[in-house]
């Protein structure tokens, strides 16, 4: 039991975090690169994709509650992240601290969470950029014929035909017959395939190429969120009846387990919670950091502060331009946009959506392959997971396996399911988070911390029982695949792991040491 508690030493991560040469991850982010990368992932998912479907299903127009309880949640987990970056500024996010400060066993089954969440994360937004490019496309008057249109939405999904646009059975308008339509059933999501594979290949081509091109879409998609909230705040101004309309009740009354009232509230914050994993994402990136102990606080809470405001602001907006029961679409802004009339502004909206959503897979599909190099650098997964490549200097053998994997994802599972099978990683990943800094104040009270997270240890346990609340606020379904999530991964770890970990290779050499 010992052994599989066994915590990783402070002084190695140290020794990790301050190699160079050819075969460690390149040293080339600053700042600004960090805090794009958190807005990257942060800002798009929840914004484009999440907001209308969480709107529609579970809160309301109270989404906007929902995105202040999930920021709550997030704001205590963050202060924990920024600490633990700033000390151990090293790839692998919770993965690492978690070996750090609770012991190898629950190090694994963190990474192998954060697997999983990465997987569906990058999954989930590629399902939501097939559905703003479709839109974008029929704007512009490039609508796919019934045989191709099988292949730009997963398998067994119904479209209609309506107004010149492939709309699923949900998004249309209240009373409208489909009777008459043409209608097709999906076969395979081509678009999201094609999409995942094309970001894997600028991650295989090099980090600061890819955060580069991050924070150039960043901009961009900030000011098409910009965009957004003047021209839907300016039509809710001379519209006022529709904000009367839409937003009342403001809190639908309760309708059944997480549908409505306060309930609602929190199952919407548990559903959008996926949205909030970019400073997560961020925390990956240490490794990569030019000045880690200084610029990952700053990326992490910088990133979270400025899409929190965001978000609420945009659900705000969004459901007062549309009945919140019209919103349960792959591309709720498109629709909400369109309301305003303005056609220059729904054609940039669904742009930027198209672009930025792309950041987003980018900043999933990154963290994913970071904690897979990690474990494998730390012997407890197979030795190829962690090969860098001689030119570009990026784990490319994973990037590779990884996005292959998760490009199959999107293609064939809707997106409601992947949205929801997320969270439960994001939500451990913050508990145990949390738990850490708590431990290692304990542990060692002695180390330097460029970064204190205040109030310890008030702010961890806030952050391990709101996680732990938002946890058993998800469906049946999240638990039942984390579950077998976690078997699998267990099997691995038994029979692989625990014969290759270089973190009980090195505690039975000491023992051997002291005995002799």
């Amino acid at each position: 039991m010992a052994k599989l508690l066994a915590v990783k030493p402070l002084s190695l991560l140290k020794q990790e975090s301050a190699e160079e040469g050819e075969h460690t991850l390149k040293r080339s982010l600053g700042p600004i690169n960090l805090i794009t990368l958190g807005i990257g992932a942060i800002i798009g998912a929840g914004i484009f994709v999440l907001t209308g479907q969480a709107a529609a299903l579970h809160a309301g127009p109270a989404i906007a509650l929902s995105f202040i309880v999930a920021g709550i949640t997030c704001a205590f987990a963050g202060l924990c992240y920024a600490e633990f970056a700033s000390i151990i500024p090293i790839a692998g996010s919770a993965y690492t601290y978690g070996y750090a400060t609770l012991g190898e066993l629950v190090a694994w089954i963190i990474g192998w969470d954060l697997v999983l969440e990465y997987a569906f994360g990058a999954a989930t937004v590629a399902s939501g950029w097939s559905g703003y490019l479709l839109s974008l496309l029929e704007q512009i008057g490039l609508i796919p014929s019934a045989s191709l249109a099988r292949f730009t939405t997963t398998y067994g999904n119904d479209l209609y035909l309506y107004h010149g646009k492939w709309e699923p059975l949900a998004s249309l308008p209240m009373g409208v017959s489909t009777v008459g339509l043409t209608h097709v059933v999906g076969i395979f999501n081509v678009i999201a395939f094609l999409v995942i594979l094309a970001v894997t290949t600028v991650l295989v081509i090099g980090i600061k190429e890819s955060a580069n091109l991050n924070s150039a879409i960043v901009m961009v998609k900030l000011g098409v969120v910009a965009i957004f909230l003047v021209l839907g705040i300016n039509h809710l101004i001379h519209h006022p009846e529709l904000l009367k309309a839409n937003w009342h009740p403001f809190i639908p009354p309760h309708q059944g387990p997480g549908a409505f009232g306060w309930q609602g509230i929190v199952a919407g914050a548990s559903f959008v919670f996926f949205a909030y994993i970019g400073f997560d994402a961020v925390s990956t990136a240490a490794q990569e950091a030019r000045q880690p102990q200084r610029d990952m606080p700053i990326g992490i809470l910088g990133s979270l502060v400025v899409c929190t405001i965001l978000y609420i602001l945009v659900s705000l907006t969004l459901t007062g331009l549309v009945p919140y029961a019209e919103l349960n679409v792959a591309e709720p802004v498109a629709v909400g946009i369109d309301v305003t009339g303005v056609a220059w502004g729904s054609l940039l909206v669904k742009v930027g959506a198209v672009f930025g959503l792309g950041t987003v897979m980018l900043v999933m599909l990154l963290g994913q392959s970071r904690v897979f190099f990690s474990m494998s650098r730390d012997g407890l997964l197979p030795k190829w997971a962690s090969d860098i490549h001689p030119k570009f200097r990026t784990p490319w053998i994973s990037n590779i396996v990884v996005g292959t994997i998760v490009a199959f994802l999107p293609a064939l599972l809707p997106i409601a399911k992947l949205a929801a099978l997320v969270n439960m990683g994001t939500l451990m990943a913050f508990g145990i988070v949390s738990a850490g800094v708590w431990i290692l104040r304990v542990r060692h009270p002695e180390l330097e911390r460029p970064f204190r997270t205040p109030l310890v240890p008030l702010v961890p346990i806030c952050g391990i029982v709101s996680a732990f609340y938002l946890m058993l606020n998800l469906p049946l379904l999240t638990w039942i695949v984390a579950i077998a999530w976690l078997i699998v991964g267990l099997v691995i770890y038994f029979t692989y792991s625990t014969k290759h970990s270089k973190v009980q290779q090195l505690a039975l050499t000491e023992k051997q040491t002291t005995t002799l």
